[in-house]
């Protein structure tokens, strides 16, 4: 076993989900509202940030939610604040979190 193979073991593989952090559906944004409205309040989930793009953005996968693209990030901080949830949109791990508010 080599170091990164030991490193890993010790701290979880990169693309582990912390058992916290529910994967959810996000076929539509009805699908991915009915999902959000399962989740408790103060825990989160997430989607994969293609997804995201998928249902709220018009621009591609490099420029989605950037400084070019306001109605993305307005569409889905829209969707985010109806589903009564904080959203992070976390690039390096290619997902976005949405946590339900308190």
């Amino acid at each position: 076993m080599g170091l990164v193979d030991l490193i890993g073991k010790m701290f979880g593989s990169a693309g582990a989900n912390p058992a916290d952090v529910r994967r959810l559906s996000a076929a539509s944004d009805r699908d991915l509202a009915s999902w959000l409205r399962r989740v408790p309040r103060g825990e989160r989930g997430w989607i994969m940030l293609s997804e995201a793009v998928r249902l709220f953005s018009d621009k591609p996968m490099d420029y989605a939610f950037g400084e070019t693209d306001d109605e993305g990030k307005r569409r889905l901080d829209g969707f985010a604040a109806k589903c009564n949830c904080d959203v992070q949109i976390m690039p390096t791990e290619e997902r976005v979190y949405f946590t339900k508010e308190l």
